[in-house]
């Protein structure tokens, strides 16, 4: 039988693992970028891997940790038995083992041990973007949500950038594109502008590279253009030697945008290794550890290729 309490909506929570205030790099002005978790994408390039899964998971911080010959608060901590003494004095985790229910990182007191992801809602996140409204009103920033695909998420996300915009807070999406037509034709309303990514256009690299087909992610870029003509899109390619460094490659992308509506700008971002060392904390494997990122000369090159895309 239901009871009052349950015929009241509960206000939508998201999994968020990152805020990070002061960013330069997420839309125009001082922006205060969210990131949320859960990819639909396995970019071999990621530098956000903490991002990918749907759920709170365990960051492992070897440097941190005091040695077992100090400490050993984790080792009875784990339910699962996942932590033991490692041959250089500090713990080891066995991730078949581990279940991330984080049982371990409070007991952790330098914080080797620690849960990416925590649930918020609307309302706790505004607060926190809020506080630097002043830098918003003379930069012209405002809030950038990202992660992840933040649009895994879409109940959140809708709530946040409609609560964002009601309260006159500028709002931007970074997103692959890799979501249902329904969550992007629900969240463009509450935009102010838009960073969607585009790979590579041929089906194959994509799939290889990324581990998903790009025919949905090309299909909701035709849609948004067609539908919301007015938003402010900018076309961002990372730059990824063997993947889509090349001339052909950059130029497929600019033909198709052309065809689909346009952009308002194209960005190539060169590929860095920025966030290699995150990988060893999730206990995993970095994919791209023997390529370098693309050279000065080839990214002017490509970038001379971008240009050709008539903005507007």
């Amino acid at each position: 039988m239901s009871t009052t309490g349950d015929l009241v909506a509960r206000p939508p929570r998201g999994l968020i693992f990152h805020i990070q205030k002061f960013s330069l790099h997420d839309g125009s002005g001082i922006r205060t970028a969210v990131f949320l978790k859960g990819c639909p994408l396995a970019c071999a390039w990621c530098s956000n891997p903490e991002g990918q899964a749907f759920d709170p998971e365990l960051v492992y911080t070897r440097d941190r940790c005091i040695g077992t010959g100090t400490c050993t608060g984790c080792l009875p901590a784990c339910p699962r038995q996942a932590i033991s003494r490692g041959a250089d004095g500090r713990v080891d985790i066995d991730r078949g083992r581990c279940d991330q229910c984080g049982v371990c990182a409070p007991a952790c007191p330098a914080q080797a041990l620690e849960m990416s992801g925590a649930f918020a809602t609307v309302d706790e996140v505004l607060r926190l973007v809020e506080e630097d409204g002043a830098f918003y009103v003379r930069s012209g920033g405002g809030l950038t949500v990202t992660g992840g695909e933040p649009l895994s998420q879409p109940t959140f996300v809708v709530a946040l950038l409609a609560a964002a915009h009601s309260r006159g807070l500028h709002t931007a999406l970074e997103t692959s594109g890799l979501c249902p037509w329904q969550a992007m034709e629900a969240v463009a309303p509450h935009l102010d502008e838009v960073f969607y990514d585009i790979k590579c256009i041929d089906p194959d690299t994509h799939a290889r590279t990324t581990g998903v087909s790009n025919a949905r992610i090309l299909d909701n870029f035709r849609r948004l253009r067609r539908q919301f003509p007015e938003l402010p899109v900018t076309i961002r390619t990372p730059v990824v030697p063997g993947v889509n460094d090349s001339a052909e490659a950059v130029q497929a992308i600019v033909d198709f945008v052309e065809h689909a509506g346009g952009a308002a700008a194209y960005e190539l971002l060169a590929y860095h290794r920025f966030g290699e060392g995150k990988y060893a904390k999730l206990g995993r494997r970095y994919p791209l550890r023997d390529v370098d990122p693309p050279d000065e000369g080839r990214m002017l090159a490509l970038r001379a290729v971008a240009q050709q895309l008539h903005t507007h």
